[in-house]
Formats: C-alpha cells, sequence, structure tokens
C-alpha cells in the first residue's frame, strides 16, 4: 500500500467517531446543513468498513469507507463488489498524498475481503481515472411536461397505482425485495440494513422545500408489483400552478407496470412538470412519450468500475456471444493485473487465466472497467486510441461479446 506522509496514521472509523466524520465531510463537501441536523439522519455506512487519516495529535483529517454490494447486478450474473463512498480530505491536509494513500488502501482490504471489483460515483470525474475507474454507464435526466402524452400498452388498465405516504417500516420491506429483484448490470443494490434504513430515511433538511416522500404503489391482481418515490413541490405563477414532481425511484417489472406509474405520474393536479434523473439510457419512458424532445433529454455520468482482480472480475459475468480472446492489460496501481489474460466465455459462463499466447487486444484495466457492464463499447474506446487491435477482427468479437442487451445504470448516489 501507498504509505502517507510523516504526521499522519491510518485509523479505524467507529461509529462512536462519527462527529468527527461529519466535520471532515463538512469540511470537504460544503453544505448549508449544519454538523448536527446531518447527524439525525440515519447513517448508510458500514463502521467496520469505514476507515480514516489523523494526524499524530489525533485530529481526523481524511476519510473513506465502502459499502458491501454483495449481489450486484453484472452481465447476466452478481457478484461482490466494494462500493467505494464517503471519500475526503480535510481542504487544509490536501496535496499530501493521502487520497492516493486511501484509494491504495482501499483496493487492499477489497481485494482481501474477495472483492475483484469496486465501483464509485465521482464528485470530481478528472480525479478517479488515474486510479484506474473506468466510467461503465450513462444516465439520463428528463423534465416531462405535465399531461405529456404516452403511448398506450396492453394491460396497463389492469394495474391499481395506489398512492400514499412513505412509511419506511410498512413500505420497507416490498420496496427493498422489488429493488433487490432487478437484474439491471450497475443497478447498486441496497445489501446491508444500514443502507436500507437511510435510503428510505426523509429528514426534512433534504427535501429542499418539497413534501415528504410518497409512494406510488403498482399492484395487479392484489399483489404489489412495481412502485415509485416522489415528491412534489409547489410554485405559484401569475398563469397558474406550476409545482414540480420529483422521481427519486422507479421500478417497474414490465411495460404495463411502467405505463401504469408513469401515468399518473405526470397527471398529478398543480404540477407542470416531472423531474426524473438517473434513468437508464433505454429506460421504456424513452419509448412510451410520443415526445420525447420535449422532455429536454440530457445525458450525466453514473456508476465507475475499477477491476481489483482481473481474471476474477471477468469470470464473474456473462458474454453476449462466445469469445476467445487474449488480453494484454496494463495496471500501473496493482501490477498483479498486468499481462496477458485469456478469457474464453459466453452466454454460460466464462474462464479467465494468465497466458503467453500473442495479445489480441491491448487495453489498460482503466477501459476494461469502462466496458465490464455492457455499456460502453470497446469498438468504441478503440475508435478513441484507447483500445488496440493486435489481431484482425478481435476487437469486434471482443466488443460484441462484451455488450448487453440492457444499458447498465445505477439508480441511487452512493
Amino acid at each position: 500500500m501507498t504509505s502517507l506522509p510523516d504526521g499522519y496514521r491510518p485509523v479505524d472509523v467507529p461509529e462512536t467517531r462519527r462527529p468527527e466524520l461529519q466535520v471532515v465531510d463538512s469540511w470537504a463537501f460544503p453544505t448549508s446543513t449544519s454538523d448536527e441536523k446531518a447527524l439525525e439522519v440515519p447513517s448508510s455506512l458500514t463502521w467496520d468498513r469505514t476507515r480514516g487519516i489523523e494526524t499524530a495529535d489525533g485530529e481526523l483529517v481524511a476519510c473513506h469507507s465502502s459499502y458491501p454490494f454483495s449481489t450486484f447486478p453484472v452481465p447476466g450474473a452478481r457478484t461482490r463488489v466494494s462500493g467505494l463512498t464517503w471519500v475526503g480530505v480535510h481542504p487544509g491536509h490536501r496535496r499530501r498524498g493521502l487520497l492516493t494513500s486511501m484509494i491504495s488502501e482501499h483496493f487492499a482490504r477489497s481485494l482481501a475481503r474477495g472483492e475483484a471489483v469496486s465501483a464509485l460515483f465521482a464528485a470530481e470525474p478528472a480525479i478517479y481515472g488515474r486510479f484506474g475507474y473506468g466510467l461503465a454507464a450513462t444516465d439520463l435526466h428528463l423534465k416531462i411536461p405535465r399531461g405529456a402524452a404516452l403511448r398506450d400498452v396492453a394491460g396497463s388498465a389492469d394495474v391499481r397505482i395506489r398512492l400514499e405516504r412513505l412509511d419506511a417500516e410498512r413500505h420497507g420491506p416490498v420496496i427493498a425485495a422489488l429493488h433487490g429483484s432487478v437484474e439491471r448490470p450497475g443497478w447498486v443494490t441496497r445489501d446491508s440494513a444500514e443502507l436500507r434504513t437511510a435510503r428510505l430515511a426523509d429528514p426534512e433538511i433534504y427535501r429542499g422545500g418539497a413534501e415528504s416522500l410518497r409512494v406510488a404503489l403498482a399492484e395487479r391482481d392484489g399483489t404489489t408489483v412495481g412502485y415509485a418515490l416522489f415528491r412534489r413541490k409547489e410554485a405559484w405563477e401569475i398563469p397558474g400552478p406550476r409545482g414540480t414532481v420529483q422521481v427519486r425511484e422507479l421500478v417497474a417489472p414490465d411495460a404495463a407496470v411502467s405505463r401504469a406509474l408513469w401515468g399518473v405520474l405526470i397527471d398529478l393536479d398543480l404540477m407542470a412538470t416531472v423531474e426524473a434523473g438517473m434513468l437508464p439510457l433505454d429506460d421504456p419512458i424513452t419509448h412510451l412519450l410520443v415526445d420525447l424532445r420535449a422532455a429536454e433529454p440530457r445525458m450525466g455520468d453514473n456508476v465507475w468500475v475499477r477491476l481489483l482482480d482481473v481474471p476474477a472480475a471477468l469470470a464473474a459475468r456473462r458474454y453476449a456471444a462466445d469469445v476467445d480472446v487474449v488480453l494484454e492489460v496494463t495496471d500501473a496501481a496493482l501490477p498483479a493485473n498486468a499481462g496477458r489474460w485469456r478469457l474464453v466465455g459466453g452466454p454460460a459462463g466464462a474462464e479467465v487465466r494468465a497466458t503467453d499466447d500473442a495479445a489480441d487486444l491491448t487495453v489498460d484495466v482503466r477501459e476494461l472497467g469502462a466496458a465490464y457492464l455492457g455499456g460502453r463499447s470497446l469498438t468504441a474506446l478503440a475508435g478513441a486510441g484507447l483500445v488496440a487491435e493486435r489481431t484482425t477482427g478481435a476487437l469486434h468479437r471482443a466488443s460484441t461479446a462484451f455488450g448487453w442487451p440492457q444499458a447498465p445504470v445505477a439508480g441511487w448516489v452512493f
């Protein structure tokens, strides 16, 4: 692991040090919320995975943690992923190598737990590429006008939608079950009790003037099969009401449920706009809207992926087509990943082993992370000069195999 400069030491951060952790976080990420108010919100952290750096006199000046995503969906399978989070350095201690040391420690601890993949959301995209993280998913943000026309879907009239105030104790189990059943690559699971509790917490300080969270429950034959979490924010102008519906999360197992939920959300009284973000690029709403342009679609970067153990990570997912390719991988931070790996895989599984055979493709671990969830084409990366083809035809075959029918997305920021 990368060592710290003199005067600093790595430490565990137990829950008893949460107030100190909050101070570091508010210095790293300025907010109008006081530390005292922030501490009233349930913590999402797993404390035995939370670490920090303190000075010789015991002041906590940097921190990082990770979430235990034990059932993280990847193409055709699920695997263990270490979700890097709460990374922050006090501005008075920047440019001293503290971040580099924490990332190195995160890699080592994740590998020791058998987690071959790390994932994160990047507050600053320019930072994490140099540590080998690749942008693996893009999400979609929409501002749908109230009453926007939707195409009809057979069976949607048979889905009943109930609107209720969110009650975490009552609604939590069904939300957890439905959210956890989604197989879309990158759909970050909430595998710990702390995450499930924190995700449904709804303190007034985080509402931004909007109402408390509501839930739209989709029922078919008396069984809840889908849901949407949302809140409304009123606004009044001279022409009349101009409120906004903020859709926080929507889970639907099929087109009929999706159509029924969206149909209710875009037709709420006193509202003018429905804002929905972190949607996959192929979300059903993009096809249901008669006029997608009117929803002002905008893309943003979503989850970033880092392969910590290249052979284990590549063997953990499935492939859209049969593939037999030798990848020459470069990895400046984790030399064990560097070298040539033969990937033999397909829809049923994959095997990866070290080889001395000539390389078909040359790729850095950053680009492998970008392609890992099936949302970034190896061919496109090669077009940008980031992947090199050594054997004619290998790029097309590998790009086809690494692709996936569903666009990846993480539905919430962790």
